[in-house]
Formats: C-alpha cells, sequence, structure tokens
C-alpha cells in the first residue's frame, strides 16, 4: 500500500516491547508498527520509512531510555519538518512533574500514559491519535472508515468535505 502510515515504539525493555506489540496487534493490519530499543535506533527507522515513501503518525515513547531520553527525543522530533506532525505520545513510569511538562509545551506532546496500562486504554489511546492525525493531515478519510473512530472521521467528512489529499 503507498503512503502508510506507521506507528513507531521506543522502548528499552524487551517485556514492556511485547506487551505494547500486543496490545496493538489490532490496528497493525492498517498501521504498520516498527520498534526502536533506543533514540539513535528510533531516529534510523523512521528515516528509513520517510525514505519508503511513507509517514510516521504515532509515535509511543519510553521517557527511560540508553543514551537520550524519550523527552529529549520527542522534542528533538517536534523541530523536524515531517515528524513535528507525528502524534506523540509518553509511555513509562518514571517521568516526573518537570519532565512532563517540558514534553508538553516543547514537544507537543498528545498524551501521557502511565505505566502499567491497560490495553484499553491504549488501544483507545492510539486509535484517538491516529483518527487525529489522518483528520489534520486531511488524508482519504474514507479508507480509515472500518479502523479508527468512524463518527469523528464522518463528521470531518461533512464540515470540510475531506475526503483525499
Amino acid at each position: 500500500m503507498d503512503n502508510q502510515i506507521y506507528i513507531v515504539i521506543i522502548e528499552d525493555e524487551l517485556e514492556v516491547m511485547e506487551a505494547l506489540l500486543g496490545d496493538l496487534e489490532f490496528i497493525e493490519p492498517n498501521f504498520p508498527l516498527e520498534a526502536a530499543n533506543n533514540a539513535e535506533e528510533a531516529v534510523s527507522v523512521m528515516e528509513q520509512i520517510e525514505a519508503d515513501g511513507h509517514k510516521v503518525g504515532l509515535l509511543l515513547c519510553d521517557h527511560v531510555l540508553p543514551g537520550k531520553n524519550g523527552i529529549d527525543l520527542l522534542i528533538e522530533l517536534q523541530n523536524h519538518p515531517t515528524l513535528k506532525h507525528s502524534k506523540k505520545v509518553l509511555v513509562t513510569g518514571q517521568a516526573g512533574l518537570e519532565d512532563t511538562v517540558q514534553a508538553i509545551n516543547k514537544a507537543h506532546l498528545d498524551y501521557y500514559i502511565a505505566k502499567p496500562w491497560t490495553k484499553e486504554e491504549l488501544q483507545e489511546v492510539v486509535t484517538e491519535k491516529l483518527t487525529d492525525y489522518v483528520i489534520e493531515n486531511k488524508l482519504n478519510l474514507l479508507q480509515y472508515m472500518s479502523a479508527l473512530n468512524a463518527t469523528r472521521l464522518a463528521e470531518a467528512l461533512r464540515e470540510n468535505g475531506l475526503t483525499d489529499t
């Protein structure tokens, strides 16, 4: 499929990564999942996605990573011409108030999920943030009706006539 929208998960703990991937299997047929263990690997993965002509619609990022931490990575990505439009979700149990405020103010964090999360919460947040992404980027909303929030997509179609780019 051309112009796929990817979800990139940045998490260094294997068990947590496997849990995130497992909880997001439901959306993978429409939004491919890519995983990275640290910030450097994540940037490489995202550059490859873009080089292949695809987009990164959603980042799920841990705070504590080897090397550059997740908040610094998200701030860096906010200055990237195309990745700044990606939705950013911090999935962590260790970010303090100051770090979280910095992520909101400087990285334009879209959501914070505390570890441990529930599968239902994660799936709802991912669905809503990807719905936001396709509406805000004026993508062909019809192709996402079965995978995302169909009510919101239909509303956007009615209000704006957003059917394709």
